[in-house]
């Protein structure tokens, strides 16, 4: 969603409500009883989330809420008709490509004044980073990293071992010549890897570790294409030679994990997705470690990504308390992380994390080990994804899909993502 289509919705929908006040602080008064709270996820993370909220009210009976719950996808087309209609839920988790656009759009109330929700439990510094554009208003919920996944108990099996971890031997080009090796006649029939060119987290650490960032500080594509073209040559390698699946053997340019877990030892992804994946093979043991390092690799490109939830702009004065006491309950309270897990990454909040770390379970401790690597190592700034930016994975997902059927070579499908994605952020201006 662009600036362009958000005022074409927008329009439409004043017309439809005329004298409905712009977005502010608050409006006086609510219209439906019950703070709505707003979350993704598949059938697992609804009944959690369900569960915990059922402990909130339990506690609080004066505070009803009303959960909206749906897919990723689904979940952007409705909070977009929403903000056309200016009746968002009061508490929103925020997709990432959507953060600066909701941010344009004046969807996020500050936090800052809220008597219900407590920021003593974090340092001012951390406070900062969590800031956009010196306002505090969407806080993160979480934080992950881009990982690299594998099947242990698979590695075992077939008596291959990963090269080691440290920065001489971990490199891309280690990586791909041990899938290469581990592919080749395989005794079980497994793969090397999934084709995963298009996991934004994985990339955006290739990028950050050629020099270039994702996106720049002024809201556009931040790296030269030579850094693409390189990136789609590295997979390319793997998947002609067989040695990572075709975008047919695994459903599409994103690999479905229930397709594609028993066929391949490694994936590509985010730290937290271990949480809820490897309970789908219990059978398997499965590990993770930080993405491989390129040999003149820029410093600081590690990076945390910070999951955001939202505080609704026009959320009613009579519901502000109600809401306010929910976000502390979400992101202040430790059983919040005990009845839902760790499926949406580490908690933001540095003394729920730490009081959570005894009691997490041993896929979550994995992730939370990969989240205090990221932390402990040198970091320079990131940018979030700007306005007019919802689209881009699309886009490299059509791009990737042109290039593996042979259509386009590397050269011209790195142009036309990023010809297209320029054109994208061009209409947002």
């Amino acid at each position: 969603m662009n600036r362009r289509h958000f005022t074409r919705l927008l329009a439409g929908s004043a017309l439809l409500t005329p004298g409905v006040a712009a977005c502010g602080n608050g409006s006086s008064r609510s219209d439906t009883a019950g703070v709505r709270y707003a979350w993704w996820g598949d059938s697992v993370r609804q009944k959690n989330y369900t569960a915990a909220l059922k402990v909130f009210t339990d506690e609080n009976p004066d505070i009803s809420v009303k959960p909206e719950f749906s897919d990723y996808d689904g979940f952007q087309e409705r909070i977009t008709v929403q903000m056309a209609g200016r009746n968002v839920p009061e508490l929103f988790w925020v997709p990432s490509p959507q953060v600066l656009s909701y941010q344009e759009a004046g969807l996020y109330r500050n936090v800052d004044d809220l008597d219900a929700f407590d920021l003593s439990p974090y340092p001012d510094d951390l406070l900062d980073s969590f800031r956009i554009d010196g306002q505090l208003n969407a806080m993160p919920r979480s934080v992950f990293s881009p990982a690299i996944r594998w099947n242990q108990t698979f590695l075992e099996q077939s008596g291959a071992q990963l090269p080691a971890e440290d920065d001489a031997s971990w490199t891309w080009d280690a990586l791909r010549e041990f899938l290469l090796d581990f592919s080749a006649d395989n005794p079980a029939g497994l793969r090397g890897a999934a084709y995963g060119a298009n996991n934004d987290m994985c990339l955006e650490s290739w990028i950050r570790q050629h020099g270039g960032d994702l996106w720049s500080q002024e809201g556009r594509l931040g790296f030269e294409p030579v850094v693409l073209e390189e990136y789609l040559e590295w997979w390319e390698s793997l998947r002609t030679a067989g040695a990572a699946l075709s975008l047919s053997e695994q459903e599409g340019p994103d690999p479905e994990w229930s397709v594609v877990g028993e066929k391949v030892l490694l994936t590509f992804a985010n730290s937290n997705h271990i949480v809820d994946e490897a309970e789908m093979f219990p059978d398997y043991d499965f590990q993770q470690r930080q993405t491989p390092v390129a040999p003149d690799a820029t410093p600081g490109h590690r990076f945390l990504y910070p999951s955001r939830i939202g505080l609704y702009a026009r959320t009613p004065d009579d519901k502000l308390e109600d809401a306010a006491t929910l976000l502390d309950f979400t992101l202040n309270d430790p059983r919040m992380i005990e009845l839902v897990g760790m499926s949406i990454g580490a908690p933001s909040n540095p003394e729920v994390l730490e009081a959570v770390r005894s009691t997490a379970s041993p896929n979550d401790q994995k992730l939370l080990a990969l989240v205090d690597r990221e932390t402990a190592a040198e970091r320079r700034p990131r940018y979030e994804a700007p306005p007019g930016s919802g689209t881009w994975r699309t886009i490299t997902a059509r791009g990737l899909e042109s290039l593996t059927s042979g259509a386009t070579g590397i050269t011209d499908t790195v142009k036309m993502i990023m010809s297209e994605i320029d054109a994208e952020l061009g209409a947002a201006q």
